[in-house]
């Protein structure tokens, strides 16, 4: 893709709009201001600088978590501009920084293609934030500017000199706006990972100065992939024995709308059962697809079905000839990733999740159409492989459409057609009712008791469901626990699916904490993901969280005195706190839950059932891809990349976002 040119200054900076809205009502511009908004506005300063990494400007980001609270941001990009807007008269960092939709992104110049254009930019950030330092390494000099609550403590200064170019912010999250100031290694990282495969040769550092490692430095991590999206396929095939070998890659470059705009590919089969699309545009994730995956799907599924009739496998002759191969049967064990980059992109919605560029369809079909039957006709072998278990796929959907026939819903489903063992609430209203899944008649019975039955129903489930990881459709739907869920849920499942029939807005795993409560409860949510995803995409999908310990105070009376502790540092806490108020001489009672059975149903209900008082963990999916490889890693067959895993998180283990 052709390059802007490299003049970057104060013209070329337009104003949209201001700033006065984002402290009142500050979710309309980040989503929330629970931990999702507080990691949108690292996602923020860091995709500017990506930009500059597209424009070519820029080839290295560091990202630093400070003690204090603040996170810090250095690229080595041009360096915003810093001299006089022509029409507010002031300077054009401070205009960045205290207008909404400021920038260079708005007039194709300095930017031939952002990820930014529809984000809400650095000026936000600023605003949400108590503190923020702006520093621009530009013409020889050295500037700086900062901010409280976007307000510019003074005009900008030059404190400086330096010959090297490029922006450093730093900004601390205002506590007054969010709910939690606490970053996540693992959210940002994973984050930062997917963008250096995005981005190929980009170098992201990322070190937290919160924590050191065993030898006593910060926790730091390094992101620099040369061979790009090929190497993402790579890393997400990482526990899955590939098809064929070699990773299918290919790109093109033309103009759309009068603008460039780029795609560019990279596929590999592999031998699971799943399919494991990835798009993106201008690096965004774009995690509902769009027009760039219907335009590569549509094309996928034509040339391959040529070269299965070529084969004489499909109506021209051999024992598969009545089988037609759908895109579903040819997607089976591909890994792909599609990112396209435009310098208008169209995303449905602000939280830019699907693209919407009609024009984009085509061109994607006709570059894959073309650059896919270049690659096959040079590896024939490749496409026999590919082509014989498309037709293994179609087999198995035949097998499986009467057994999918059982599961769909119709209507909101009379109560003779539930599963026979589920306590369904009375309520007819999705949006106000829930679903406890847990383990074992004996939780179940509980469970039942302690539930309020106008709106919250229970599913006891019996054992260790099936791993559908190793498993396709026609064997996944004879487990008669799986039916259970599906029948319960009432969305159907695969090409039925439903979302709109969901009969329960909250869907709740409810399991011991223990081992086995942990095995069931991936069982479950790898089912979950791999064929009720749009469930996790909506939010429906929560994990209950059961106390581990009721402790009672020494020489008290009365179940309002009872306290419970959900982890081993909550019981310390507690403890602590009783030992300064308590009488002393006198040890309080301590009892350690070992499952759900050993809770009768009034403890169930005040501590996990009960919404006022209760703590539900929401399992949610910033990252798809990241997501696949996990489910794969832990349900697959790879023993020592599970062993390695592991190994690897066993010192942080915690509920994960997934």
């Amino acid at each position: 893709m052709e390059h802007p040119t490299s003049e970057y200054a104060a013209a070329d900076i337009t104003v949209l709009e201001g700033l006065e809205a984002v402290r009142k009502r500050p979710s309309m511009y980040i989503g929330s201001t629970g931990p999702r908004g507080l990691h949108h506005l690292v996602y923020e300063i860091v995709d500017n600088s990506v930009d500059e990494a597209m424009a070519g400007r820029c080839s290295l980001i560091d990202i630093h978590l400070l003690p204090d609270g603040a996170v810090r941001v250095t690229d080595d990009g041009r360096g915003i501009p810093v001299d006089e807007h022509p029409t507010l008269r002031k300077s054009a960092l401070e205009v960045v920084l205290t207008v909404l939709h400021a920038g260079g992104k708005f007039d194709n110049k300095s930017y031939a293609v952002s990820g930014g254009l529809h984000g809400v930019g650095v000026s936000v950030v600023n605003a949400l934030s108590s503190r923020l330092v702006a520093e621009v390494r530009r013409d020889g000099r050295i500037y700086r500017q900062s901010y409280q609550r976007g307000v510019p403590d003074g005009p900008v200064e030059i404190i400086g000199d330096g010959d090297d170019t490029g922006t450093t912010i730093t900004f601390w999250a205002d506590d007054t706006v969010f709910e939690t100031l606490d970053y996540s290694w693992e959210i940002l990282t994973t984050r930062f990972r997917e963008t250096a495969f995005l981005t190929a040769g980009l170098r992201i550092t990322v070190t937290d100065e919160r924590r050191v490692d065993d030898t006593g430095a910060f926790v730091h991590t390094e992101y620099h992939y040369e061979g790009g999206l090929r190497d993402f396929v790579t890393h997400i095939n990482a526990s899955k024995e590939p098809l064929h070998p070699g990773i299918i890659h290919f790109d093109a470059a033309g103009m759309l709308d009068g603008g460039p705009m780029e795609v560019e590919l990279a596929l590999q089969w592999n031998n699971s059962f799943h399919e494991s699309i990835h798009t993106f545009a201008n690096t965004i994730n774009t995690h509902e697809g769009g027009t760039h995956e219907e335009g590569f799907k549509k094309a996928l599924t034509n040339v391959v079905n040529r070269y299965a009739r070529d084969l004489g496998v499909l109506k021209g002759g051999g024992k598969d000839k009545d089988i037609t191969l759908t895109g579903e049967d040819i997607r089976e064990g591909l890994t792909a990733i599609v990112s396209v980059k435009l310098s208008d992109p169209q995303f449905e919605g602000q939280t830019k999740t699907k693209l919407g560029n009609t024009p984009v369809r085509s061109f994607v079909e006709k570059t894959c159409n073309e650059k896919l039957r270049e690659w096959f006709d040079e590896h024939p072998n490749e496409i026999r492989a590919v082509v014989h278990k498309a037709i293994q796929g179609a087999r198995a959907r035949l097998a499986a459409r009467a057994a999918r026939d059982l599961t769909r819903r119709k209507g909101l489903l009379e109560s003779t057609a539930l599963p026979g063992k589920l306590a369904d609430c009375q309520s007819n209203d999705p949006y106000e009712c829930e679903i406890f899944i847990v383990e074992g008649d004996s939780a179940g019975g509980s469970s039942k008791m302690a539930r309020q039955r106008a709106t919250q129903a229970v599913l006891p489930i019996r054992g260790k469901i099936l791993n559908v990881e190793k498993a396709r459709l026609g064997k996944i739907l004879e487990n008669k626990e799986i039916q259970a869920l599906i029948t319960a849920i009432g969305t159907g499942i695969g090409e039925d699916f439903d979302l709109t029939k969901a009969r329960y807005h909250k869907i709740v795993m409810l399991m011991d904490a223990d081992v086995d409560g942990a095995h069931i409860r991936t069982l479950v949510l790898t089912f979950l993901f791999r064929h009720m995803r749009d469930l996790i995409d909506a939010g429906y999908v929560y994990i209950a969280q059961p106390p581990l310990y009721q402790i009672e105070p020494a020489g008290t009376r009365g179940k309002d005195k009872i306290r419970y502790a959900f982890s081993d540092r909550e019981r310390d806490e507690i403890l602590a706190d009783l030992s300064g108020n308590g009488d002393v001489g006198k040890r309080p009672r301590i009892s350690r839950f070992k499952g759900l059975g050993e809770m009768d149903a009034e403890q169930l209900a005040v501590t996990t059932m009960e919404p006022r008082n209760r703590t539900l963990l929401q399992v949610t999916m910033e990252d798809a891809a990241t997501a696949d490889l996990m489910f794969t890693t832990l349900m697959g067959d790879d023993v020592e990349a599970r062993r390695d895993f592991i190994v690897r998180n066993a010192r942080d283990v915690r509920f994960l976002d997934v």
